[in-house]
């Protein structure tokens, strides 16, 4: 089984600052530090810090080569990464002293997936590979069209939601994973966790759809199946990347044959770790670091 990843790849400038600025604030930054990210880039080197092999596919501009290699060290293939001759994606990052976030994304070449390239890009990948997708790319449902008639298993965290999500083939995935705020976009009505889980599982009931509720846990459903994890205490430094490695391990440990209940447990005490870091890709354990804190 082979993963492939088509997601986006971004430089982040992420700035310090007391508080998330408000409309209208001026505000100054105490730091600034560049880093490579994207929430496809961080979920590939999460999946590859967790022992898993994976192949990121997207596209950047050629001032990006430093942010490739970090891929490679990290263990990402980044053969199937496209460079064409415009601007490489980036964000804006404020991270406020609380450990909150705040990002502004520019596409670049994330925006610029051709239909093309997609048949190209698939070419060695088929039946009981899984492709991972996320919102931060164009032509996502043109890529998932690709995936399902090659038999691929579909995992899709529609970060960050648009409207337009709600027009995608969704039946045509193995494994939604969104947070809350995602959840009710999709469910088109606001509850607690539990109460849009069931809307979702109504809508979509032959997906495995995965809610992270922030402080409240991780809830799991299927049909009338449902599991529940609640968040390992950690002192919280920056959330950013919190999501991303959830995902990267949730999806380790199902390949790996856990149940959804265990893949979210591993998943969970992953985003502890993650969260009590400062940055995004870079505070993404190892699969190692996980296992220690885990007792293993």
């Amino acid at each position: 089984m082979k993963i492939l990843n088509y997601g986006s790849l971004n430089i982040d400038h992420v700035y310090r600052v007391p508080h998330i600025v408000r409309p209208g604030e001026t505000l100054s930054s105490g730091d600034l530090k560049l880093f490579a990210g994207g929430k496809g880039a961080n979920q590939s080197v999460a999946i590859a810090k967790t022992g898993v092999e994976v192949w990121h596919a997207g596209k950047v501009g050629g001032d990006a080569q430093w942010l490739l290699d970090i891929l490679k060290d990290a263990g990402v293939h980044t053969d199937l990464v496209r460079v064409w001759d415009g601007p490489t994606g980036h964000a804006i990052i404020q991270v406020a002293e609380s450990g909150e976030n705040s990002i502004v994304l520019f596409g670049g070449g994330n925006q610029h997936i051709e239909v093309g390239e997609i048949e190209a890009t698939m070419e060695s990948f088929g039946t009981g590979d899984v492709l991972v997708l996320q919102n931060e790319i164009n032509n996502v449902p043109e890529i998932m069209k690709a995936a399902a008639k090659k038999g691929m298993k579909i995992y899709l965290n529609p970060a960050p939601f648009s409207e337009e999500v709600l027009s995608w083939p969704l039946e045509l995935l193995d494994t939604l994973v969104v947070n809350e705020t995602e959840g009710m976009e999709l469910a088109k009505s606001e509850g607690t966790p539990e109460e849009v889980l069931d809307r979702l599982t109504s809508r979509y009931p032959d997906i495995d759809i995965i809610m992270t509720a922030g402080k409240q846990g991780a809830y799991y459903g299927r049909g009338k199946a449902r599991e529940y994890v609640p968040i390992v205490d950690a002192p919280v430094v920056d959330t950013t990347a919190a999501g991303d490695t959830f995902l990267g391990y949730y999806l380790a440990s199902r390949i790996a044959g856990a149940s959804p209940r265990a893949a979210m447990e591993r998943a969970t005490v992953a985003s502890s770790i993650t969260v009590s870091r400062p940055g995004a890709m870079e505070s993404i354990p190892t699969a190692s670091e996980v296992d220690k804190k885990l007792g293993l």
